[in-house]
């Protein structure tokens, strides 16, 4: 444990004298305590108190400590309990927690950890101190030495956890080589890191009952909190004691739980207060007035009334000789109104040397560590270890327990506070810039660990440039930890700096970085279609077209393409396209060509234009031979080749070959079991689901479905699980059962559509499709005609022919059959079908054509023209349409 050289030299002197006592001292006539003549005495009260927290005497909470201990009993026995202290600033909270664990944590595990008024904005800043500290991870320890701890105590602690591994190294930033949850969910792996944390700690509770210690939720992140809202859930039947305290502002769900208790701690009543006075002062009568006065003007708070009594020492109306005496009358006593103006002016009565370095401490934070104290304020050691003794001599800042270097942490978060706003704003910035230099020195080699703290440092400073990069790869790091809205925050902050950078280039270089990490923290929350994303793509097309970068151009016009895509604004997409295309055939570079093709045959696809769509894709794949096959760059997560493959499969089943699609889709599936990338196999999987429902092989569809839904749900690939969640309930919609499974499939349609419009309008002509089949009639009509209504409005043609086909078939069926409207319906979808070069969609159209007019007699001319369409194929001959075709061309020659 370090210990600064004066502290050590104090515990010397301490245990040396501590058997004189009260002795006799040359020139003083009665006799005095030796602490006070050589100025011990401070120390005794510093080396009974915890790590900066608590009074000099601890009173008034007797039945707060026996609830506490009360429901650690209960929590030994195997019922979980939360106990949370709220109080105003200075009250007691974290004096409270620590006199409960000094007392009790003998056969605990005791956990803590603490939220900072600064850290709000850094997710799970509070849970990585406290895995650090549950790892035995020191801050010298390099990434490999941090994996080892954390496999080696995961896996002595229960195998079974080691599906738990992937999500601490992320959460740790302690990953080896590739991210292997980039293309999770957002949300998805914060709820997957926040279990495995939680199993990780319950499992530890079956070893030794847990005390997990949580302050200042006041100042919690978001992601901290959902770790606590799920350990409230699950630790009812747990050893688990968790602690917290909060000011009253914050706000919490638990109050419901039988397993909660919520101890408000007022300020302390009259004799509580008294007691305290005591122990402060003494009992000498003479001082019962001030006593009373105290009392009344801080009204219990024990903080309030600890600096009370130290300004009064400070300006010389309290003295201390053997005891506390007062030099002056009560009514010459200036004692300020407010806890802050008694900080103000104890401040102000520093020395001025004293008072900088106090000021440069509440810069730096309510913790700190000697060595970077020394860093920022450039002084000797002799100097500086006076100076930091006087302070703690002074009550302001406490020494506390530290491995490797000696550490210090204020008084109380008030008197940081305080400290902190008596800084005048120029010098302010010059201390945090400063610090952020000590910070980058003294830390050289893993200023990873710090990003944190020098973005929050840089971005208070005058060094926006340096601020800006801290913000920066803070906002990476977190999105590489999955926490966006935590992302967006650095982000956004440092957009705003951007505009003091003096040279219009490193401010566009700037800003495009910026902007680029915030379209995946704004994707990873909201997807590819939100409007942020949209906003952001089109800021980062006119960055890159002011600066000539033709690499972010090409980047931010494949974000608008796939955004516009997502919102079925074809047109505009196809515009996009075209220069994105000509961008990759200028570049030569063959992963732009794929990326160009695939976003440019998607989108062909979705307009209808299904030939365009197969040469974007062959020339893709063209493009694919001149890259490293094994790994292939990829776009939103997706391999460009499985990408590719998988909707040319659809293409060519569109264009009459539905052998070659369901080829072309295993070869997508193959490719993703050759390079083992879930979020390509999970797209492979339910493309090809797709592929065997255009086929009509129903089984495949579920099977396949299956598959892929739980991969999506393994990985947290929130989007895919949506789509796969449609087409099951698409694919298992049953006439028993056709009021609940239509609806239920409509549900999920519009709820995905609200998210984005990409496919949704080909989901509602299956929908269609199957209420036809199942004898839904009206919810077949209802559906084709608002899927052609979208048709229309957004140009996604895809299903335009089977959408009329299918009016056509509802026409024809029940009481009020419509033979003209039914012709007319089912002439326009061929007419379509053709148009768009769409055999498949053709054949079908032409099947129900033959159909009528061989009800209405015209048999010869419903042969001639099925035999036409169905003379066209040369593949598929075992798939459901062909089959059919050939069966009603059977029955039309035999009759």
């Amino acid at each position: 444990i370090a210990i600064s050289e004066h502290t050590r030299k104090l515990v010397e002197g301490y245990f040396a004298l501590k058997a004189l006592g009260p002795t006799k001292v040359k020139g003083v006539s009665e006799p005095v305590n030796v602490y006070e003549v050589t100025g011990l005495g401070p120390l005794r009260t510093r080396l009974q108190r915890s790590a900066g927290r608590g009074y000099t005497k601890f009173v008034g909470r007797q039945r707060e400590l026996d609830a506490m201990k009360t429901a650690a009993e209960q929590a030994k026995a195997g019922h979980g309990q939360i106990v949370a202290a709220m109080a105003e600033p200075g009250v007691g909270k974290s004096r409270l927690l620590f006199e409960f664990k000094a007392v009790s944590q003998s056969g605990w595990t005791v956990l803590e950890t603490f939220s900072v008024s600064h850290g709000k904005a850094s997710a799970y800043l509070p849970v990585i101190d406290l895995l650090y500290s549950y790892f035995e991870i020191s801050s010298e320890d390099d990434a490999r030495k941090r994996r080892e701890r954390v496999n080696g105590k995961v896996l002595t602690l229960d195998r079974s956890l080691e599906d738990t591994i992937p999500y601490l190294f992320v959460l740790l930033g302690i990953v080896e080589s590739d991210d292997p949850l980039a293309q999770m969910d957002a949300q998805f792996r914060k709820r997957r890191t926040l279990d495995a944390i939680k199993r990780i700690l319950i499992r530890e509770s079956l070893n030794q009952p847990l005390m997990v210690m949580f302050e200042d939720l006041h100042w919690i992140d978001d992601e901290t909190q959902a770790l606590l809202n799920l350990l409230a859930d699950s630790i009812g039947t747990a050893k688990i004691l968790l602690l917290v305290n909060y000011r009253p502002e914050y706000s919490h769900q638990w109050g419901s739980k039988t397993y909660y208790m919520q101890l408000r701690l007022d300020p302390l009543g009259k004799e509580s207060a008294a007691e305290m006075l005591q122990s402060l002062l003494g009992d000498s009568a003479e001082l019962a007035l001030l006593k009373r006065l105290i009392i009344e003007r801080t009204e219990g708070n024990p903080f309030f009334m600890e600096e009370t009594v130290e300004v009064l020492l400070d300006e010389g109306a309290l003295v201390r000789n053997g005891t506390v005496k007062l030099t002056k009358s009560l009514s010459e006593l200036k004692i300020p109104p407010t806890v802050q103006a008694i900080l103000a002016a104890r401040i102000d009565r520093l020395l001025p040397a004293a008072k900088e370095l106090l000021q440069t401490l509440a810069v730096i934070g309510i913790e700190f560590s000697l060595s970077l104290v020394r860093e920022v304020t450039r002084k000797s050691d002799d100097e500086l270890g006076r100076m930091l003794d006087d302070l703690q001599l002074g009550e302001f800042i406490y020494e506390q327990p530290a491995v490797g270097d000696t550490e210090y942490i204020f008084k109380h978060a008030q008197t940081l506070e305080v400290a902190y706003n008596s800084v005048l704003n120029e010098r302010r910035k010059l201390l945090h810039e400063r610090v952020g230099v000590g910070i980058e020195k003294l830390y050289a080699d893993r200023l990873d660990d710090h990003l944190a703290e020098l973005a929050h440092h840089y971005g208070r400073s005058a060094n926006a440039r340096k601020a800006i990069d801290y913000l920066g790869r803070a906002g990476e790091r977190a999105n590489r930890r999955g926490a966006g809205a935590e992302a967006i925050a650095y982000l956004k902050t440092g957009v705003e700096l951007v505009r003091n950078l003096p040279d219009p280039q490193d401010r566009a270089s700037a800003e495009t970085r910026l902007r680029l990490a915030l379209r995946v923290a704004y994707t990873s929350i909201g997807g590819p279609a939100s409007a942020e994303v949209g906003d952001l793509n089109d800021r980062l097309v006119e960055l890159a077209r002011e600066s000539g970068d033709q690499a972010v151009l090409f980047s931010a016009l494949a974000g608008v393409s796939t955004y516009r895509r997502w919102r079925a604004e074809l047109t505009s997409a196809h515009e996009v396209n075209e220069q994105l295309m000509q961008l990759a055939r200028t570049s030569g570079d063959p992963a732009s060509l794929m990326l160009a093709g695939f976003c440019s045959g998607t989108t062909f696809q979705q307009l209808g234009e299904f030939a365009h769509a197969r040469s974007a894709y062959d020339e893709a794949l063209e493009s694919e031979r001149q890259l490293n096959s094994a790994n292939l760059p990829r776009w939103f997560g997706l391999d460009y080749e499985v990408g590719c493959r998988s909707n040319l499969a659809w293409t060519l089943w569109y264009l009459g070959y539905p052998d070659r699609a369901l080829a072309i889709s295993e070869q997508a599936l193959s490719r993703t079991r050759q390079i083992s990338h879930p979020f390509s196999l999970t797209f492979a999987l339910l493309w090809k689901a797709i592929v065997q429902q255009l086929r009509g092989e129903r089984g495949e569809i579920v099977k396949l479905t299956d598959q892929g839904m739980q991969h999506a749900e393994a990985h947290g690939f929130g989007a895919w699980v949506a789509i796969g969640e449609i087409s099951r309930a698409l694919a298992t919609i049953h006439s028993e059962q056709i009021e609940s499974g239509i609806a239920r499939a409509a549900e999920l349609i519009e709820s995905r559509d609200r998210v984005s419009r990409y496919m949704t309008v080909q989901l509602l002509g299956w929908l269609a499709q199957r209420c036809l089949e199942v004898g839904g009639l009206d919810q077949a009509r209802s559906f084709a005609q608002l899927a052609l209504e979208r048709t229309e409005a957004r140009s996604e043609r895809t299903w335009e022919a089977e959408l009329r086909r299918i009016l056509g078939e509802v026409a024809l069926t029940g009481s009020n059959s419509d033979q003209g409207e039914a012709l007319a319906c089912f002439e326009k979808a061929i007419e379509v079908a053709r148009l768009q070069e769409a055999k498949s969609w053709e054949l079908r159209a032409t099947m129900s054509l033959a159909r009528l007019l061989d009800r209405q007699g015209k048999r010869d001319e419903a042969r001639a023209i099925l035999s036409e369409i169905y003379g066209w194929f040369t593949e598929g001959f075992d798939t459901a349409d062909l089959k059919d075709a050939k069966a009603l061309l059977d029955e039309l020659a035999s009759q």
